[in-house]
This record gives structure tokens, sequence and C-alpha cells, in this order.
């Protein structure tokens, strides 16, 4: 899990080195877009910034920003392959881990996607970039990073945390074996407790022989009558 955080990191600080050059990106797919001829239809998949980097970019700049896009996508993609060998998860985690496969896929159209607060990107943009050409693709990294953010955050506090403490009821849980010799004791001592209670009912009947007084006769009186 920490490597999974450190990677994570380090492509938010390459984000954010290209988010301070969106300017210069949106700039190279639209002089890409004039190259190729294709001003109309909208940005909508990575294997279309793919194919203006290779085919129809011919500015250094250009093409350095391009492939920096690109670079991070790819990034992106490997550290999503490594989420699904950390832990198995649940529905949660799994939702979040698809959700960032689909939007990662070469040809996922992600022209309706639009990040929003905090991310600024869209704001950036003209309302006629936004809306028709560059909304999407300036939204789909940080929609991206937010997600698997998420799912670390959710892995930590729910998943792994359960793990860990069915380990810790399992280490308690293990002196059930000493139950055994705790029945053996009681029988002996129910036994003892019965023999014990021969001897005092025993002894008591001792003591009540011991301690009887005898029965005292009348006194001697001369025969003769008397009024009692």
């Amino acid at each position: 899990m920490n490597e999974v955080v450190e990677t994570l990191r380090k492509i938010e600080q390459n984000y954010k080195l290209f988010q301070q050059q969106q300017f210069s990106f949106v700039r190279a797919l639209e002089h890409s877009r004039e190259e190729a001829h294709d001003l109309v239809r909208p940005v909508s998949s990575i294997t279309q910034v793919q194919c203006y980097k290779d085919h129809h970019c011919y500015n250094a700049t250009d093409r350095r920003v391009l492939n920096m896009f690109i670079s991070i996508c790819n990034d992106l993609r490997s550290l999503c392959q490594k989420l699904e060998t950390v832990h198995p998860g649940d529905s949660v985690s799994n939702g979040l881990l698809e959700k960032c496969k689909v939007l990662l896929n070469d040809s996922n159209d992600f022209t309706a996607i639009r990040a929003t607060y905090p991310h600024g990107v869209v704001n950036y943009l003209s309302l006629e970039e936004a809306r028709h050409r560059y909304g999407g693709v300036v939204s789909l990294i940080p929609i991206v990073i937010d997600s698997m953010s998420e799912w670390i955050a959710y892995m930590k506090r729910h998943v792994l945390y359960k793990v860990s403490r069915g380990h810790g009821m399992s280490k308690k849980e293990t002196p059930i074996s000493q139950t055994p010799s705790a029945v053996h004791l009681a029988a002996p001592t129910s036994i003892s407790n019965k023999h014990t209670v021969q001897l005092q009912e025993k002894d008591f009947q001792t003591y009540l022989a011991e301690n009887q007084r005898p029965q005292q006769k009348a006194p001697w009186r001369p025969p003769g009558k008397h009024p009692f």
C-alpha cells in the first residue's frame, strides 16, 4: 500500500506541472486538429490525442506537451493495474477501480465528463472550448486521480482495517484450547465439595452425641400420698 501511495504522489506532482501548461496543451491540440483537418469533432479519446501527436504534430513544444498528457495517462493505467493486486477489496473499492479502468481505456469517449470543484481546469477554457472541444480531455486526469485517491482512502479506512482487526481477534481467541482443562478441574471440585458436606454432617452428629445432655429424672420423694 505504501508503494501505491508513493506512486500516486509522483503522478500528482507530474500532473501539477502539466496543469501549469494547460494553455500550451490546448493550443497544441488546436494546431494538430488544424493539420489533420479535424476541426469539427471534439477531442474525445486518448487514441485521438496519440494520433495527433504521431501524425499531425510538427512543433517540438506541441509534441512535448501532448506527450506529457499521454505519459501521465499511461502511468495512471499502470497504477490502476497495480491496485488490483494490492487487495481484492469489496464492491465499493472495485467500483472505483473499474471507473478508472474505463476512463483510461484508449478508445473510451470522455467528451461528456467534466472535472468540478476544487478543480478549475474547465474554467480556464472559453465557453466554446469547454462545451464542444476540450472540456472532456482536460477533465480526464484530475477525475482519475481523485478516484484513485478515494480508492486508497477507502481501503485504509474500511477493508484493510477489518483485515487487521480480524487477525487481532483470532490471536485473542487462541487460548480456547485451555478450556478442556477447566472442565476436568470442575469435576474433582464438585466431588470434593460433596465429600466435605458428608464429613460436616458426620461431625455434626458426633457433636450432638457428645454434647447431648441426659434427660433429668424427677427428684426422689418418700412414699406416701402427695397432693401432686
